[in-house]
This record gives C-alpha cells, sequence and structure tokens, in this order.
C-alpha cells in the first residue's frame, strides 16, 4: 500500500456538487478496535449532499471527507480488531470518509458482504438499512400485518423500506411524485402507490385502512395529512425536513389518535450504539437480503473521480434506488 489515497475533498470547504475534487491525502491508519478497508465502492446519500452545503458537519473525531458507507476488503486490523482478519470482504457505516481509497471503520460496525452481491450493490446496504431498520422498526414498531405509509417510494431509503416492510409480513403504502414513479413503486413490492402531484395521499390511504406507521423525509408539509392517515396508536417517524422542520400540532388530535410523533438520526449516535444496531441488522435483515428478500437497487454508479457529477445526479432527484460510486 502506498503511503498516500485519491479521496474526494469540498473545494472551498463548502458549495455546489462541482466544488467536489479529487486530492492526495495520507492514508489512514487504524487505531484499536478500528479495519482499515480498501474501498471498491462507496454510497452516495442525501447528508453527504447536505454536507458539502454546509449544513451538516461531520461529528468529533469523523473525517471531514465524504462518505457514509463502503463496501471493500479488510487490508489492515488495529488491535482488538474482534472478528475479522485481512482479505475479509466487507460493508460498513462510517461517520464519514468513504469517498476514498481507503476508510478506517470501528470494527463492530462493519458486517460481511451478503452471498450474493458484489461490492457496489453492498455499498448500498448500509446506511440505508440501518436508517430503516432504527426507524420503521425500532422507533416505529412496525409489526407483521400492519400498515407502512412510506413517502418518497422510489429514493434510496423508500426503496429500502418498502422491501423491509414487505420482508417483515407488513402491507406498504408508498408515495411518489408523478405517475412513473408511482408504477416503480408498485413494481418494488408496495401494495399501494399514490402520485402526490394527481392524488390527495391522506384520502387514499384512509380508503385502504389507514396507516400504522409513517416513515417520513418530507416534514411540515406533510404533517397534517400524516395525521389525518394515521390510525388510533399510529406512529409517525421523521427522518428528513425537506419540506420544512417546524410542526403545527393539533394536540386534541394527538391525543385522540394516541398517536406518537418521532425520529432520529443515525451519523451523530455513539459509537456503542451504532454497535448494538449493527448487531440487530445482522441478526434480523441479513437473512433477508440473503434470502433475496431485501435486495439493494442501484440506480447509477459513477467513478470515484466523478463524484460531482453523483451529486448532480442525486440532486436532480429522478433517481430510483441508490447512487454508488466504484473506486
Amino acid at each position: 500500500m502506498t503511503q498516500t489515497m485519491t479521496a474526494i475533498a469540498i473545494e472551498g470547504g463548502k458549495g455546489p456538487a462541482e466544488a467536489l475534487k479529487p486530492v492526495q491525502l495520507e492514508r489512514p491508519a487504524p487505531g484499536p478496535g478500528e479495519i482499515l478497508i480498501k474501498v471498491a465502492a462507496a454510497g452516495v446519500n442525501r447528508p453527504d449532499l447536505l454536507q458539502r452545503l454546509g449544513y451538516y458537519p461531520p461529528p468529533p473525531g469523523a473525517p471531514a471527507t465524504l462518505g457514509l458507507e463502503v463496501a471493500g476488503e479488510v487490508v489492515t486490523l488495529g488491535e482488538g480488531a474482534g472478528r475479522w482478519k485481512i482479505g475479509d470482504k466487507v460493508c460498513a457505516l462510517l461517520g464519514g470518509g468513504g469517498y476514498a481509497e481507503y476508510a478506517v471503520v470501528d470494527a463492530r460496525h462493519a458486517l460481511p458482504i451478503p452471498g450474493g452481491l458484489g461490492p457496489v450493490e453492498a455499498a448500498a446496504l448500509p446506511e440505508t438499512v440501518f436508517t430503516v431498520f432504527a426507524n420503521v422498526f425500532e422507533h416505529g414498531a412496525l409489526k407483521a400485518g400492519e400498515t407502512l405509509l412510506v413517502h418518497g417510494g422510489t429514493s434510496g431509503i423508500g426503496t429500502t423500506a418498502i422491501a423491509m416492510a414487505k420482508a417483515a409480513g407488513a402491507k406498504v403504502i408508498a408515495t411518489g411524485r408523478g405517475p412513473d414513479k408511482k408504477a416503480k413503486a408498485l413494481a418494488l413490492g408496495a401494495d399501494i402507490a399514490i402520485d402526490t402531484k394527481a392524488e390527495d395521499f391522506a384520502e387514499v390511504v384512509k380508503a385502504a385502512g389507514g396507516a400504522d406507521v409513517i416513515l417520513d423525509m418530507v416534514g411540515a408539509s406533510y404533517f397534517e395529512k400524516n395525521l389525518d392517515a394515521l390510525n388510533t396508536g399510529g406512529r409517525i417517524v421523521y427522518i428528513a425536513s425537506l419540506g420544512g422542520a417546524v410542526l403545527e400540532v393539533p394536540v386534541m388530535k394527538v391525543m385522540q389518535k394516541r398517536a406518537v410523533i418521532t425520529g432520529s438520526t443515525l451519523r451523530p449516535r455513539s459509537a456503542d450504539e451504532k454497535a448494538r444496531l449493527a448487531a440487530e441488522v445482522e441478526r434480523v435483515v441479513w437473512p433477508w437480503v440473503a434470502a433475496g428478500k431485501v435486495k439493494p437497487l442501484i440506480d447509477a454508479t459513477f467513478p470515484l473521480a466523478d463524484a460531482a457529477t453523483a451529486h448532480a445526479h442525486l440532486e436532480a432527484g429522478e433517481h430510483v434506488g441508490k447512487v454508488v460510486m466504484s473506486v
């Protein structure tokens, strides 16, 4: 291994997609409890766009460079790296630094690449699977026989949520903007899909029996209709606020429906909490992946040097599934 590596930096510290440039950085070395991964592929996620724009700084101790998930090969072990050995093929959740030829990660945050998947597919798993599991199955407590309403059903999170909810025995209603995204959500396994440009999603959901769990990345602009569509005892789980970050809450209606309004972020969680979540994902979700019930949907793949193009593609919002960079 060379002492330096190619990585993607943000020219000027923040800016448009064109600010992403390949640079040479010192190759990191794993500390105690860490492993060094030779990166074969790195996932591109919306938090990366926010960080590039200066709105989502990395947590303390994380690399300043972008990238929250990778797949590749273990090439160096820190002291006490646990289960891993050199040559193992893994995918991993990172606090940052995935847009590079090498990445260091807490050994507990890596998982074996499921059989049958290549590195591009595996790199599309950690951020979305961890996010969906934590929010839909832990905070939202989705159970078999219940109904999940997922907004943005053709996004990376949305496609994963559809697959995981169906694998768990739930009914899925997905929303999307336009007839094409409606059709694609149905093709991905949603029981019902709604074109929010042409249909009132709350009315459609109520007619279908209501939603027990709602996974929402829109925020304030959908809140009133979400609450209207929610069944008694239902849970609304927020993972983003693209349509407004401040809710005006009708307290009496929340009380009448015994509604739970919750949400979470993934990146700022403690290393121990991420390790706990990784173990649960491996226990619950990895068998679904192995059985072919959950499979990452790749919309587009770009070379690492074309990170700017990858960001522009994700920002355009026409993708279905995940955007990944090959290294």
